[in-house]
């Protein structure tokens, strides 16, 4: 065996390391183009950096934007779950969404103590029948 066992280890963790950066360099481009807050001239001017010095390059982003990539990811995801429960809403109404969109109306209502328990059977069993 003319490999050892700590030359093993120094080689996995640099590809594992290298397979980080590359993650994170993708990530930071799809970034720069998802920043409404960006102008082009800004965002071309990211990528050039990014391939002319790209360790530096991904660094000097994840400082100076790294907190509002966080911040984007989140309002991203909040909005593709809003989407998703507005298509299960109506895909369960069968088309129809007056109905189902009540229900929630109540529900929200009832969970805020806008109205009581007696009056949210009342009006469930009115849209219901």
């Amino acid at each position: 065996m003319d490999y050892p066992l700590l030359n093993t280890f120094w080689t996995m963790l640099w590809f594992f390391l290298w397979v980080m950066w590359l993650f994170l360099l993708f990530k930071i481009v799809g970034d720069i183009f998802r920043n409404d807050k960006m102008s082009g001239w800004l965002k071309a001017l990211w990528l050039i950096v990014l391939i002319i010095l790209p360790f530096l390059g991904v660094l000097v982003y994840v400082i100076v934007h790294g907190g509002d990539m966080g911040k984007r990811d989140l309002a991203r995801a909040k909005e593709h779950e809003k989407a998703f429960r507005n298509y299960v809403r109506k895909a369960a109404a069968g088309g129809e969404t007056g109905g189902a969109d009540e229900l929630a109306k109540l529900a929200d209502l009832k969970g805020k103590g806008v109205i009581t328990e007696e009056e949210f059977q009342q009006a469930k069993a009115k849209l219901l029948a």
